[in-house]
Protein backbone atom coordinates (compact mmCIF):
# COMPACT_ATOMS: atom_id res chain seq x y z
CA UNK A 1 0.00 0.00 0.00
CA UNK A 2 1.37 3.33 -1.02
CA UNK A 3 0.49 7.19 -0.38
CA UNK A 4 -2.00 7.19 -3.35
CA UNK A 5 -3.68 3.83 -2.15
CA UNK A 6 -3.78 6.10 1.46
CA UNK A 7 -5.02 8.59 0.10
CA UNK A 8 -7.81 6.80 -1.28
CA UNK A 9 -8.89 5.10 2.01
CA UNK A 10 -8.81 8.71 3.43
CA UNK A 11 -11.10 9.88 1.23
CA UNK A 12 -13.44 6.50 1.01
CA UNK A 13 -13.47 6.94 5.25
CA UNK A 14 -15.14 10.55 4.87
CA UNK A 15 -17.26 9.52 2.29
CA UNK A 16 -17.78 5.70 0.90
CA UNK A 17 -20.17 6.92 -1.60
CA UNK A 18 -17.46 8.91 -4.29
CA UNK A 19 -17.80 7.48 -7.18
CA UNK A 20 -14.36 6.15 -8.83
CA UNK A 21 -13.87 9.48 -10.97
CA UNK A 22 -15.05 12.24 -7.88
CA UNK A 23 -11.47 10.55 -6.08
CA UNK A 24 -9.45 10.67 -9.06
CA UNK A 25 -10.53 14.19 -9.49
CA UNK A 26 -9.18 14.41 -5.96
CA UNK A 27 -5.61 12.78 -5.95
CA UNK A 28 -5.22 13.54 -9.95
CA UNK A 29 -5.93 9.77 -11.12
CA UNK A 30 -8.28 8.23 -13.76
CA UNK A 31 -11.38 6.90 -12.31
CA UNK A 32 -10.42 3.73 -14.08
CA UNK A 33 -7.03 3.63 -12.37
CA UNK A 34 -8.94 4.55 -8.95
CA UNK A 35 -11.10 1.52 -8.98
CA UNK A 36 -8.27 -0.72 -10.15
CA UNK A 37 -6.66 0.40 -6.91
CA UNK A 38 -9.54 0.27 -5.38
CA UNK A 39 -10.40 -3.27 -6.60
CA UNK A 40 -6.80 -4.53 -5.16
CA UNK A 41 -7.05 -3.22 -2.18
CA UNK A 42 -10.23 -4.84 -1.83
CA UNK A 43 -8.35 -8.40 -2.85
CA UNK A 44 -5.76 -7.71 -0.55
CA UNK A 45 -8.61 -7.37 2.39
CA UNK A 46 -6.94 -4.11 3.15
CA UNK A 47 -10.77 -2.71 2.34
CA UNK A 48 -13.52 -5.07 4.50
CA UNK A 49 -16.18 -3.54 3.14
CA UNK A 50 -17.81 -0.53 2.46
CA UNK A 51 -20.22 0.87 5.50
CA UNK A 52 -22.12 4.68 7.09
CA UNK A 53 -21.47 6.23 10.42
CA UNK A 54 -24.94 6.01 12.54
CA UNK A 55 -25.70 8.70 14.84
CA UNK A 56 -26.18 6.84 18.17
CA UNK A 57 -27.89 8.89 20.90
CA UNK A 58 -25.81 6.75 23.31
CA UNK A 59 -22.27 4.50 22.83
CA UNK A 60 -20.97 2.57 26.24
CA UNK A 61 -17.78 0.51 26.64
CA UNK A 62 -18.00 -2.47 28.26
CA UNK A 63 -15.52 -5.00 29.48
CA UNK A 64 -16.18 -8.47 30.98
CA UNK A 65 -14.35 -10.36 33.07
CA UNK A 66 -15.77 -14.27 33.89
CA UNK A 67 -16.73 -15.64 36.84
CA UNK A 68 -16.98 -18.90 35.82
CA UNK A 69 -15.99 -20.77 32.43
CA UNK A 70 -19.58 -20.51 30.75
CA UNK A 71 -17.91 -18.53 27.93
CA UNK A 72 -20.18 -19.74 25.36
CA UNK A 73 -23.32 -18.89 26.93
CA UNK A 74 -21.96 -15.31 28.03
CA UNK A 75 -21.28 -15.08 24.14
CA UNK A 76 -24.84 -16.36 22.86
CA UNK A 77 -26.56 -13.69 25.68
CA UNK A 78 -24.73 -10.54 24.84
CA UNK A 79 -25.17 -11.66 20.77
CA UNK A 80 -29.03 -11.26 21.65
CA UNK A 81 -28.84 -8.04 22.25
CA UNK A 82 -29.36 -5.42 18.45
CA UNK A 83 -27.31 -2.84 20.48
CA UNK A 84 -23.98 -4.79 20.27
CA UNK A 85 -21.73 -3.27 17.95
CA UNK A 86 -18.59 -4.91 18.19
CA UNK A 87 -18.16 -7.84 20.51
CA UNK A 88 -14.51 -9.10 21.10
CA UNK A 89 -12.41 -11.57 22.83
CA UNK A 90 -9.41 -10.24 23.99
CA UNK A 91 -6.34 -10.81 26.27
CA UNK A 92 -5.08 -8.62 29.34
CA UNK A 93 -7.74 -8.03 32.42
CA UNK A 94 -10.65 -8.36 31.02
CA UNK A 95 -11.96 -11.45 28.76
CA UNK A 96 -14.01 -9.53 26.63
CA UNK A 97 -14.56 -5.70 25.27
CA UNK A 98 -17.89 -4.53 23.63
CA UNK A 99 -19.00 -1.61 22.19
CA UNK A 100 -23.03 -1.16 22.91
CA UNK A 101 -25.39 1.88 22.12
CA UNK A 102 -27.93 0.82 24.72
CA UNK A 103 -30.73 3.10 25.79
CA UNK A 104 -30.73 3.21 30.11
CA UNK A 105 -33.29 0.45 30.29
CA UNK A 106 -31.51 -1.79 28.10
CA UNK A 107 -28.65 -1.25 29.55
CA UNK A 108 -29.93 -1.83 32.92
CA UNK A 109 -31.40 -5.50 31.13
CA UNK A 110 -28.06 -6.36 29.62
CA UNK A 111 -26.10 -6.30 33.24
CA UNK A 112 -28.61 -7.76 34.98
CA UNK A 113 -28.26 -10.75 32.44
CA UNK A 114 -25.08 -10.72 32.01
CA UNK A 115 -24.34 -10.72 35.62
CA UNK A 116 -24.82 -14.40 36.13
CA UNK A 117 -21.65 -15.07 34.54
CA UNK A 118 -19.49 -12.28 34.54
CA UNK A 119 -17.98 -8.91 36.37
CA UNK A 120 -17.74 -5.60 34.36
CA UNK A 121 -17.39 -2.19 33.75
CA UNK A 122 -19.06 0.35 31.92
CA UNK A 123 -17.78 3.69 30.28
CA UNK A 124 -20.15 6.10 28.76
CA UNK A 125 -19.41 8.51 26.09
CA UNK A 126 -20.17 11.86 27.00
CA UNK A 127 -18.60 13.29 24.24
CA UNK A 128 -16.86 12.42 20.69
CA UNK A 129 -13.19 14.37 20.95
CA UNK A 130 -11.94 13.38 16.79
CA UNK A 131 -11.24 16.58 15.40
CA UNK A 132 -12.96 15.47 12.53
CA UNK A 133 -16.27 14.24 14.03
CA UNK A 134 -19.58 16.53 15.56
Amino acid sequence: MDYIDKQIIDLLKKNSRLTNKEIGEEIHLTGQAVGNRVNKLIEHKIIKNFTIDVYYENTQYIRLFMNSTAFSTIERVVNNFEEIETFDKVSGQACYAIVTHFSQDRLNEFIEKISKWARYSVETVVTNKLKNES
